[in-house]
């Protein structure tokens, strides 16, 4: 029995299309590639086939991965009933102690991207805002360490289409 995994329909689409890009473009082209590469002979000593069979094991690896993933995946497509309330795909706006306002989504684990302020549902600072409402402090738990920060805002806006 395995657990829920939730995955926005943007997440979701980009994890299709990373499967479909390894098995119709890259895993052909490295395949051909080791085939030629296994023409030329010796195989104990030729570095294009040995690399081109590692390359070959590492795209069937994920590709494995990204099929199981998908079997499992929740797609979350809608907001909340309570959309003053933080759930999965909320956008946040928080205000820590003493430093500038910070953006946040909560998005699956397959999503998350710090450069974006995409933060994984499983990560401490999602769990520490899940279920909070506007106005509320919550402390949130950093590498850098704890500070207690204000949540300003809370928003499902382009919860479906955006990415």
């Amino acid at each position: 029995m395995s657990t829920k995994v939730y995955i926005t329909p943007a997440g979701a689409s980009q994890l299709r299309r990373e499967l479909q890009f390894l098995w119709r473009d890259k895993r052909p082209k490295v395949t051909q590639q080791v085939s030629d590469a296994a023409a030329l002979g010796d195989r104990s000593e030729n570095a294009d086939y040995i690399y081109g069979k590692r390359q070959l094991r590492e795209i069937d690896r994920r590709i494995r991965y990204l099929e199981k993933r998908l079997d499992v995946l929740e797609i979350v497509d809608r907001a909340p009933k309570d959309v003053s309330k933080i759930f999965f795909g909320a956008w946040v706006q928080v205000l820590p102690m003493n430093e500038p306002m910070i953006t946040l989504r909560i998005v699956g684990e397959d999503e998350f991207d710090l450069k974006r302020g995409w933060i994984s549902l499983n990560s401490p600072v999602a769990r520490s805002l899940l279920g909070k409402y506007i106005g509320d402090e919550v402390v949130l738990t950093r590498p850098a360490g704890p500070v207690i920060a204000e949540i300003v805002d809370v928003s499902y806006e382009g919860f479906a289409a955006d990415g």
